[in-house]
């Protein structure tokens, strides 16, 4: 009931602004995604009341949770929550990637838990090395192969956790990648992922009006606040455990044959294309840009979104993010595809914090 009266509404909202033919009607999740950055008067005046229905409703989920009106699971193993209050584009995957990655480097056998958003399939499924975007979702199966991280996935994150200690029972920690809100499995541990840029804002709001799944007060009751892409508003400091993110791309690699780097001084003849499925797909093009690449074009799609090579532009050189080129297979005639990596860094030791802070609980890894 909620979703169809929160869509009943922006569909009126979508008609009477563009009720024109004359006029090129924008998709509707652009219309929302500008409003959440540069809120509308009166598209927020339509979806305030829902917004208001939603955080109680929010609340008193979480609550349920909390006081154990509904029940919840707990695996054998610490469990290590890596989400956020908004509903994407905080630039949380490379940052579990890093947090998955200092915890092996320490020594510690970790598995990874995600719901595995955009797949095909609603079954539980146990990562290998034949694995598809369809059979896990893209940022799941980035993550694997990445890390190599035993990695499951599935709407329940207790299934996918049983499932994965099954697979792997030698795993001493799992990290649930996305899954802040999803208290039917308690956590040991959460860390909220904050984009910098919300830092200083004072109109966020949640949704639909805003881009807020639970309101900032919620930060206090994390473990930890990683700030991702760039510095925090001096007076943003919702938690007494505060890190910082920031994002370094590699060497842009062949997507065909990933050991052949792309030489930045060819291209000058050259026309480059630029396409990007995630949720801030400019921040993809800023990045190919500070390396001095001309793009010829840019092609922006929906968070998630299938892609396939029917859709690239037809360019000299094409240059895509890690998250879509796990959506292609293996032989595919992609001499011309190109993928840039990136990693982000985290300070000070977040690795490091989440040992302690589970060994300090007596929950030693």
């Amino acid at each position: 009931m909620f979703r169809r009266l929160c869509l009943g509404r922006l569909v009126l909202y979508y008609r009477l602004i563009f009720a024109s033919k004359a006029v090129r009607m924008p998709k509707l999740h652009q219309i929302i995604e500008r409003h959440w950055q540069s809120p509308n008067p009166f598209l927020s005046l339509l979806l305030k009341p829902l917004s208001k229905l939603f955080a109680r409703i929010a609340a008193k989920r979480r609550d349920d949770f909390v006081s154990g009106r509904l029940k919840s699971e707990k695996l054998p193993v610490p469990v290590v929550v890596v989400g956020n209050i908004h509903a994407g584009g905080t630039g949380k995957t490379p940052i579990v990637a890093a947090l998955v990655s200092g915890l092996q480097e320490k020594g510690v056998k970790v598995g990874i838990i995600s719901r595995g958003y955009g797949r095909k399939s609603k079954a539980v499924h146990v990562l290998n090395t034949a694995s598809s975007a369809a059979d896990a979702g893209d940022e799941p199966l980035l993550l694997f192969r990445q890390t190599g991280a035993p990695t499951a996935v599935g709407s329940s994150r207790s299934e996918a956790g049983r499932a994965l200690l099954a697979a792997h029972p030698e795993l001493e920690l799992i990290v649930a990648d996305d899954g802040l809100q999803h208290y039917a499995l308690q956590r040991d541990m959460e860390i909220a992922v904050f984009p910098a840029a919300d830092t200083g804002r004072t109109n966020l709001d949640l949704l639909p009006n805003g881009s807020l799944r639970e309101p900032l007060s919620r930060l206090a009751s994390v473990d930890a606040v990683v700030v991702s892409g760039g510095k925090a508003d001096a007076a943003f400091r919702p938690s007494e455990n505060m890190f910082a993110s920031h994002i370094e791309t590699g060497r842009i690699y062949r997507l065909n044959r990933p050991s052949e780097k792309l030489d930045l001084a060819g291209l000058g003849n050259q026309t480059v294309a630029a396409v990007a499925g995630i949720a801030k797909p400019e921040r993809f093009f800023d990045s190919l840009r500070n390396m001095g690449i001309t793009l010829n074009q840019t092609v922006a799609l929906p968070d998630h979104a299938d892609i396939a090579a029917a859709d690239l532009p037809n360019a000299d050189a094409v240059i895509i993010t890690e998250k879509d080129a796990v959506k292609f297979s293996d032989g595919l005639n992609l001499n011309h595809v190109w993928v840039l990596p990136v990693c982000a860094i985290i300070e000070p030791d977040l690795a490091a914090f989440v040992l302690e802070r589970l060994e300090d609980s007596r929950q030693v890894v």
